[in-house]
């Protein structure tokens, strides 16, 4: 939680931003779709005990919503839950586990920003990449889309916990990326190039320091003010980093700092802004 109890007004413009009331929650695909889009980047079920726009918060349409202890049988985990498996099937929003395992959705135009901080080249996968990741990408690379347990087999894997931990470390690098998952004979996900799906986004260059004042940028428009802690918190970028893009913004006009590690965006003239 953020060092401080975050004030009503900054709660009610956060409430509007990320779709957390009764009025603006998520409940269809397209929904969905545009949610992820309005709000740059958001996890996928997380719930109101962590910071960050949420897909699962927005179905609910409350701020105050917990993940229930069986989740199998809620219907609005449930739904959240259908509601990712239809995006990873229509390709517009990209799904993956990204920073310390955090399944993301990024949308399009966030792409180039996170993949200049946590994307791995060409290049750089000898050094940067394990031997089971590298077995992985390989297979990937000559199946162009393959299931789970095609994947392990192929790879030559005997070990789940070496083939879950190759696979996270490929989607944390946006290297692969589920492309649907399928429910019958049983469930599994079929695995596909990233940049196969998002070309434009992933072969965009960026400098890593415009990449993380970006991203900065996308959390405080839809936080209104941010906290100590809750940019580095939502996205896995280090406190420090995540200062330096704050600052940025600061620097350029964009946001202020009411105190240290708490900045406030500047608004357009005429735009409502969230107080302090």
């Amino acid at each position: 939680m953020p060092d401080r109890v975050i004030p009503p007004e900054v709660e009610e413009y956060r409430d509007e931003r990320w779709s957390r009331d009764a009025t603006r929650l998520v409940d269809t695909v397209a929904a969905a779709e545009r949610f992820v889009e309005r709000v740059g980047f958001a996890s996928c079920l997380t719930d109101s005990r962590r910071p960050g726009p949420s897909l699962y918060v927005a179905v609910c349409g409350r701020r105050d919503a917990v993940l229930p202890r069986n989740v199998q049988t809620d219907p609005e985990t449930s739904l959240a839950w259908q509601l990712k498996d239809q995006m990873i099937r229509r390709g517009r929003v990209y799904y993956g586990k990204l920073a310390r395992g955090r399944s993301m959705l990024i949308a399009p135009r966030m792409i180039p920003c996170f993949h200049a901080i946590w994307g791995v080249r060409r290049s750089e996968e000898p050094q940067r990449l394990s031997a089971d990741a590298r077995a992985l990408l390989r297979v990937v690379r000559r199946e162009w889309e393959i299931a789970s347990s095609d994947l392990r087999h192929e790879a030559r894997l005997e070990s789940r916990v070496a083939f879950a931990r190759g696979l996270d470390e490929l989607q944390a690098a946006m290297l692969v990326v589920p492309s649907e998952a399928v429910y019958v004979p049983k469930f599994t996900y079929l695995w596909t190039l990233s940049v196969g799906r998002f070309p434009d986004g992933l072969r965009r260059r960026m400098r890593r320091e415009d990449a993380v004042r970006e991203i900065a940028r996308c959390f405080l428009t839809g936080a209104g003010t941010t906290f100590r802690g809750e940019l580095a918190r939502v996205t896995g970028l280090s406190r420090a980093e995540a200062g330096r893009g704050n600052r940025a913004l600061v620097a350029e006009g964009a946001a202020r700092m009411l105190a240290p590690g708490v900045y406030q965006r500047v608004c357009p003239e005429g735009e409502m802004t969230a107080g302090a």
